[in-house]
């Protein structure tokens, strides 16, 4: 099997916001798992964990989706600001029945994307707010001038207005956002976007739309046609993004199975599955490309991830699972896909960053662990913010039963600074592979860094009072003369390399 790296044919920038996450409130991601008060005995700023912050800063986290998800749309953002003791409390119908009581709001929000040192990403209420509380959201949070909104952030004890750069109107409006028609939603958004305002001229607003969470482009078709509609086109359907979803049931919604106790054939199912992000990419981008040739409008795939079962004695309502080798390989092909896409793809946001579903880490109390997957978003970064370059595969073999074969290796390869990061997975559950690495001609001198994540027991995982079972560690299976590489991949393994 052979990988050909054309460093000159250039497929474009991976903007590192690719790299993104989401925090919703929803079980214990926000609540323990990132907040837990300034009187917390667990050691924190401002009552955000520092062990979740310095680990999160180890894969340079580029941007954070908050407050939902589902949540969004029964979120009503003057209940989280002011003194803790006077916020309102709520009833988090959508996960759990729980009460929340608001006390992470906007400014714990814009504080932890300060300590992390990336971009915020807001979701805003459509499902049961109003355009002017989204308009006044948005001025309370950047507003420059003097407003009852500034001045009531000031009052709240924050004088300069914070940088937000997305704002997304509405969260799966065809499902729990509203259960809307394409064409309806799409009215709404044209309505709502109107009076999500630009304060800062330097620091524009960028908007998102809502789009499917199915292969069947109809809805974003629709929502297109309509933004589209007696608008200029300069206007690109008064939209920056359009939101995909995509999410791996192993078998199916009704059937997710174990985080850990899976068969050899949801092996399978859940990596075709995961995959098939690349089919769903294609079909959205040909109708981008039909309706905005031009490229002003990117695709962000804000939700992606593994759904299982919740572990045995948890919350049905809070998503908490566990991580094994087959969550480090649906991210690292997903991340593949993404870098491939780079052109129309700008953004993309795991679900989620703290003990939700396909998490990066996961706490216990005062314990925390690094998932199989934090790992693989630790050797990816190096792709953030370089230039994607064509890497593609000779005689690459399908492996599993027939309705669910996968391609058995994944790829993607980018150049900064005269570094190539090359990554590569063997999605195989059992057979190692061999994998000869052609750079089209050009000279390769030396190799700067070679990393794996694998494990001796594909369903082992990272516990709590346990030694990492599944971590990165220094990749010696390659061999490289005469600037001739080549790589000895072991079954169900992830490698990066940078090389110059």
């Amino acid at each position: 099997m052979k990988i050909t790296i054309d460093r000159n044919k250039q497929l474009g920038y991976i903007n590192p916001d690719i790299y993104g996450h989401f925090s919703e409130h929803l079980g214990r991601g926000i609540y323990e798992g990132i907040y837990v008060g300034e009187d917390s005995e667990i050691p924190n700023t401002d009552g955000i964990r520092n062990d979740v912050i310095e680990a999160l800063k180890e894969i340079e986290v580029p941007v954070l989706r908050w407050p939902g998800g589902c949540f969004a749309d029964e979120y009503h953002w003057m209940d989280g600001i002011g003194p803790k003791e006077q916020r309102k409390k709520m009833v988090n119908t959508n996960w759990g029945g729980v009460t929340e009581d608001n006390s992470f709001g906007t400014h714990e929000f814009m504080r932890l994307c300060e300590l992390l040192g990336c971009k915020a990403y807001i979701n805003g209420n459509l499902g049961t707010g109003t355009p002017r509380e989204m308009s006044e959201w948005v001025e309370y949070m950047t507003g420059t001038g003097s407003s009852p909104m500034t001045e009531l952030r000031k009052k709240n004890g924050r004088q300069e207005p914070w940088k937000v750069d997305y704002f997304a109107v509405g969260n799966e409006s065809w499902g729990c956002g509203g259960n809307m028609r394409a064409s309806y939603y799409a009215d709404l958004y044209r309505h709502y976007q109107t009076f999500l305002r630009t304060y800062d001229p330097e620091n524009p607003i960028k908007k998102i739309c809502v789009g499917p969470g199915t292969a069947d482009t109809k809805w974003t078709k629709t929502v297109l046609e309509t933004c589209y509609e007696d608008a200029q086109r300069a206007f690109h359907g008064f939209m920056d993004y359009i939101t995909l979803h995509h999410y791996v049931f192993p078998d199916g919604w009704s059937n997710k199975g174990s985080a850990t106790k899976y068969s050899d054939e949801l092996w399978y199912k859940s990596l075709n599955k995961a995959v098939f992000m690349d089919t769903l990419i294609k079909k959205n981008e040909a109708v981008l490309d039909d309706y905005d040739p031009e490229e002003k409008i990117a695709l962000c795939v804000d939700e992606w991830g593994g759904w299982y079962e919740v572990e045995e004695g948890t919350n049905p309502g809070f998503l908490y699972q566990q991580a094994t080798m087959r969550d480090a390989l649906i991210a690292s092909a997903t991340m593949d896909i993404f870098n491939r896409h780079c052109k129309r793809v700008k953004m993309a946001c795991i679900a989620q960053m703290v003990n939700v579903l396909q998490s990066v880490l996961l706490t216990q109390g005062p314990e925390m662990v690094k998932t199989p997957t934090f790992y693989i978003f630790k050797m990816y970064k190096h792709h953030q913010g370089a230039t994607a370059v064509d890497s593609y595969i000779t005689d690459n073999e399908f492996e599993g039963p027939d309705e669910w074969k996968i391609p058995k290796v994944s790829t993607s390869a980018s150049v900064k600074d005269g570094v190539t990061t090359l990554t590569v997975s063997n999605l195989s559950l059992t057979d190692a592979t061999d994998v000869s690495v052609d750079f089209c001609g050009d000279t390769v001198q030396k190799i700067l860094e070679a990393k794996i994540v694998t494990a001796d027991d594909v369903r082992a995982f990272n516990d709590f009072g346990h030694d990492e079972a599944i971590t990165e560690k220094e990749y010696a299976g390659y061999r490289f003369d005469d600037g001739k590489l080549s790589l000895a991949m072991p079954a169900h393994s992830v490698v990066m390399l940078r090389l110059q």
